[in-house]
């Protein structure tokens, strides 16, 4: 699958994997600031996600392979791979698969462990908004507010707005994709999944994705991982605190 993507600076390639219902416009900002540190950056859409191709299959392992043929159509080799919750499923799923195209990875507020599924809230707030056939973003706001209190989480979301034709706006994701394969989400890193180059692992110390008792796994499938805890952030760490996640990410490249 031809993944969509957004190419900034040149150097050392860095790929990123934005997280469930993102895209790779979140990361833009951060984005100008490796680029600007000598990296070639290249801020990925994900399958189903963004700009990138729609598919009904959607699981690690095809995320993954999305990720090997993008850096095999790029002639990319030695990356530094970050993923951001689902994002960082896929990194380490691909890490594993395929380390010799992988240098360093690192990912941000997941663990490789099973998640229950806890998006309902939201996929039926975002299909409101597609079934509603909107012409206004403050009209899909009003309608998201009744599922999600949040503004930030709503202005996150409503990134996935465009317009479909000149009076009417869509979502471009794959939103019946996304439901269906829900469980996929949350599935664990299979057991025999290692990857032994430097790791490192980001949380937000606002954040419970992961947990102390999280460490022995992470250990088990990333013998070389340090785990870093970032102060006055959650689970969108780079979002929450951009400088102390800036500053992490360079000091560990």
């Amino acid at each position: 699958m031809k993944l969509h993507s957004n190419i900034i600076g040149e150097g050392k390639p860095m790929l990123i994997l934005h997280g469930f219902l993102g895209m790779n416009d979140n990361w833009k900002t951060l984005g100008n600031e490796f680029a600007e540190a000598g990296f070639e950056v290249h801020l990925i859409d994900q399958r189903n996600h963004g700009r990138s191709p729609h598919s009904n299959v959607f699981n690690y392992l095809e995320l993954a392979k999305d990720v090997k043929e993008y850096m095999d159509s790029h002639s990319l080799k030695n990356v530094i791979l970050i993923g951001h919750s689902m994002g960082g499923k896929t990194a380490m799923t691909a890490a594993a698969l395929f380390p010799h195209l992988v240098e360093k990875l690192i990912v941000v507020d997941i663990a490789p462990k099973y998640y229950a599924p806890h998006h309902q809230q939201i996929l039926e707030g975002l299909t409101a908004v597609d079934e509603a056939a909107l012409s206004s973003r403050g009209d899909a706001d009003e309608l998201l507010a009744k599922y999600i209190k949040e503004k930030a989480v709503r202005m996150f979301l409503l990134k996935n707005l465009y317009w479909k034709s000149k009076e009417k706006l869509g979502l471009r994701l794959n939103l019946e994709a996304l439901k269906e394969n829900i469980e996929e989400l949350g599935q664990e890193l299979p057991a025999d999944y290692t990857f032994t180059k430097p790791v490192l692992f980001i949380k937000g110390e606002r954040s419970n994705y992961i947990t102390s008792e999280d460490e022995p796994l992470i250990n088990r499938h990333f013998p070389a991982a340090q785990i870093l805890s970032i102060p006055k952030a959650g689970h969108w760490v780079h979002a929450e605190n951009k400088k102390a996640f800036y500053e992490a990410v360079i000091d560990f490249v």
